[in-house]
């Protein structure tokens, strides 16, 4: 079945960095666009970036723009986020998300929290 696990949150200053991991099984993932998104409490879940399956092409929300980069290892089965120059804003729960045959999977979600 497939599963994604995320890693690497935690409590950071601002203007700190921190790089998140995804490790995805139960399914071809060299072949899938990966994605980032988040949330925090009473809003909606965004996207954050997302990366294309064999070229490696990403896309970011501009509020992470220049400060995030999402990357994948094929040989891995993973997919990472880099968030440097973190801000207070960017405090929430951070999940991966394949669409495989028409559903979303997603991961439990890994808690990122940016504060002095």
């Amino acid at each position: 079945q497939v599963q994604l696990v995320e890693s690497g949150g935690g409590l950071v200053q601002p203007g700190g960095s921190l790089k998140l991991s995804c490790a995805a099984s139960g399914f071809t993932f060299r072949t899938y666009v990966m994605s980032w998104y988040r949330q925090t409490p009473g809003k909606e879940r965004e996207l954050v970036a997302a990366i294309t399956a064999t070229l490696g092409r990403a896309n970011y929300a501009d509020s992470v723009k220049g400060r995030f980069t999402i990357s994948r290892d094929n040989a891995k089965n993973t997919v990472y986020l880099q968030m440097n120059s973190l801000k207070p804003e960017d405090t929430a729960v951070y999940y991966c998300k394949a669409p495989i045959g028409g559903m979303d999977y997603w991961g439990k979600g890994t808690l990122v929290t940016v504060s002095s």
